[in-house]
């Protein structure tokens, strides 16, 4: 299969961390790059800092009406065609599955699966029409899930499954759909992961704190000790741009030692053993 052609891609959640860095990548790279954000403020530093052709567009992906508006922008401006569209907008929910409010289990699947699912929807006609290729932005911890994180890794092991069923139904039509999971990676969102789920421990009951209170202490040490030693987001950007312009993309790139790592594991342990072997990791 022949690779496409450097085109329209749409990028979303690209504020800060893989997305930005995507976005930013493939501009430089050649393609008019339409740029999902929440906020114009945000838009504006990423058209600032781009080498190339970016173009911000305000994207909410828990909003039909804000999805349905993007894409009649991006449709009007490229005549209907998108070489490539990057599913990565994403937040990360913290807590024990016990105690989480089940409003913010809700969001955590809106944005990270739901979301991508919708805006897929929604572009896919210009996808098809340019026989473009799709990439979902998933994680290791979409194969491998952690305690306290239940929610976000119920959302990215649905993506993958979401992205399995996806390329086998678009084969036919000649379009790649291409599954991305990064293990650790030095952006934001878990810093932002925990901070809410600190500021999630100031609602819970009593007697959840009695609990989970000290296993959360130390897990949110482990999130914020793993995110400073995570791997740039650059690192991501340049395996997106792999799997839209390669001329046989894999279906699935793992992106960083743990997460190359981690999958193998997974595949050999059986249950009981990668349970000893997380909580270790986790000081758990």
């Amino acid at each position: 299969m022949n690779a496409p052609t450097r085109g329209n891609v749409v990028v979303t959640g690209t504020s800060t961390g893989i997305g930005r860095a995507a976005a930013l990548r493939l501009a430089s790279e050649g393609f008019s790059v339409f740029a999902g954000v929440r906020r114009e403020e945000d838009g504006h530093a990423l058209r600032n800092d781009a080498g190339g052709s970016v173009e911000p567009l305000l994207l909410d992906v828990t909003s039909a009406e804000s999805i349905a508006a993007a894409a009649s922008r991006i449709g009007d401006a490229t005549g209907g065609g998108l070489a490539g569209l990057v599913n990565n907008a994403g937040v990360a929910v913290a807590g024990p599955l016990e105690a989480l409010p089940i409003e913010d289990f809700r969001h955590q699947i809106e944005v990270n699966l739901i979301g991508q699912v919708a805006v897929t929807q929604a572009m896919l006609p210009m996808v098809r029409a340019a026989k473009g290729r799709i990439v979902l932005i998933s994680s290791i911890g979409g194969r491998l899930a952690t305690p306290f994180m239940g929610a976000y890794h119920a959302a990215k092991f649905g993506l993958e499954a979401v992205g399995d069923s996806l390329r086998q139904e678009l084969a036919p039509f000649g379009i790649e759909v291409v599954v991305v999971e990064p293990g650790t990676i030095s952006t934001p969102i878990w810093n932002k992961g925990a901070d809410r789920a600190k500021e999630a421990r100031e609602h819970l009951a009593p007697d959840a704190e009695d609990l989970y209170g000290a296993s959360l202490d130390q897990v949110e040490k482990v999130a914020r000790r793993s995110n400073e030693r995570g791997i740039p987001p650059e690192k991501v950007a340049d395996i997106v741009l792999r799997a839209l312009i390669t001329s046989r993309p894999r279906t699935r790139y793992q992106v960083g030692l743990d997460a190359k790592v981690g999958t193998r594991i997974r595949r050999l342990a059986g249950d009981r053993l990668m349970d000893r072997l997380i909580a270790r990791a986790t000081g758990l």
